[in-house]
């Protein structure tokens, strides 16, 4: 639990460093680039020891998997929050068809 915990803190923080910069087009991009970076390095600093701490529990790929389920999640939520689009049913479906591959991760076959 700790280790989906810290991963989500993280990619709330890697979400925002990768597309909240959207809404400020108009800053010149290194400006963007630098801002990015500092959202980054906290992104780092939960990503790293959520690794570190649930290597073990879970393999590599489940890691991974987690990461990418928790990702989806938290950039569906920016997206329609923050960046105000609008959450197409197609999306919905390419999501859940990407979060099936859960099933295939962690299966014990």
């Amino acid at each position: 639990m700790k280790t989906i915990l810290l991963l989500t803190v993280s990619n709330v923080f890697m979400t925002y460093a990768w597309y909240g910069h959207l809404k400020f087009k108009s800053s010149p991009i290194w400006i963007v680039i630098l801002a990015s970076w500092g959202i980054a390095f906290f992104e780092y600093i939960f990503q790293v020891p959520a690794n570190r701490i649930g290597h073990g529990q879970f393999s590599a790929a489940q890691l991974k998997t987690i990461q990418e389920v928790i990702t989806l999640i938290i950039f569906s939520i920016f997206s329609v929050m923050y960046l105000k689009e609008e959450f197409k049913w197609n999306y919905a479906v390419g999501f859940l068809l990407i979060i099936a591959a859960v099933f295939f991760i962690f299966k014990k076959w």
